[in-house]
């Protein structure tokens, strides 16, 4: 199967129609058309089901979307990899993705003691919007991710614990809330002044509800240091919390499992250095 034909299906498959993917290909329809159909001749399988309106993915071809993907973002990454080693003549820094204001201090550590390494190289540290680590690491844009679970997709990377915690409910100090002494996560998505904000999805979009639309998690300490919301964070992330805030347990939220993730197939050796810094941890 060649990449050309995974990036035709893949753009079949999220416009739903093949007019529209042909389009946004830069292509006529009758020869996307007539790829798909020798693609699903030489899988034995069909992958669309026709209709007027458009296509929509048969199970096949669902499976072939979540492979697809994953294929090409493993053919972007070793090119992204590659480039970036050639042009450090061989000694291409290492690219650590963390969420943007979380971490901070076990990422500071994990620098430290990597630097202590014998033939440390540099880290360029990158800070994304939630959700973008684990994309970024699989495209290549990235070597060693921070990642969370059960909220970032952790699945084909080795990955390392780092620690286990709780999670804590942040609001406005001298609101009635904070003097609980604890909450369930149930209460608190429903504390009416306090909607708890709403983060964007990789697209950019975001779910509806009344909560304020976020980006960061600084901005969202000061949106809810004015009243304006409340958020659930891991326990660690209140250590450095400035005057204003108040935190309460959630009894029944899911532990934070926060990792430290790379492709399994990585021969780096800066890689190495910093999983071996973050077991020392």
């Amino acid at each position: 199967m060649e990449t050309r034909e995974l990036r035709y299906f893949i753009a079949v498959a999220e416009e739903s129609h093949v007019g529209r993917a042909a389009t946004r290909l830069g292509m006529a329809q009758p020869p996307l058309s007539r790829a798909i159909a020798r693609l699903e001749r030489r899988l034995g399988a069909d992958l669309f089901v026709r209709t007027p309106r458009g296509v929509t993915l048969t199970s096949a071809g669902e499976t072939l979307l979540l492979e697809g993907r994953a294929a090409l973002a493993a053919v972007e990454a070793a090119e992204r990899r590659t480039r970036r080693t050639v042009e450090a003549n061989g000694r291409a820094p290492v690219v650590l993705t963390a969420k943007a204001g979380a971490s901070s201090e076990l990422m500071a550590k994990l620098l430290d003691a990597y630097a202590a390494e014998p033939g440390a190289v540099d880290v360029d540290v990158v800070l994304s919007p939630p959700g973008h680590q684990s994309l970024m690491l699989r495209d290549g844009r990235a070597d060693v991710a921070i990642l969370h679970r059960p909220f970032d997709d952790v699945s084909g990377f080795d990955v390392d614990t780092l620690t286990v915690e709780e999670q804590v409910l942040v609001l406005p100090a001298g609101h009635p809330t904070s003097a609980q002494n604890s909450v369930t996560v149930a209460e608190a998505g429903s504390i009416a002044d306090l909607p708890l904000p709403r983060w964007p999805d990789l697209r950019g979009t975001y779910p509806a509800g009344p909560g304020p639309e976020l980006r960061d998690l600084t901005q969202v300490l000061q949106l809810v240091r004015l009243g304006r919301t409340a958020i659930m964070l891991p326990e660690s992330a209140t250590a450095g919390l400035h005057d204003g805030l108040a935190v309460v347990p959630v009894s029944d939220a899911p532990q934070v499992t926060t990792v430290i993730a790379w492709p399994p197939h990585s021969t780096s050796s800066g890689v190495a250095g910093l999983v071996r810094a973050a077991a020392r941890l």
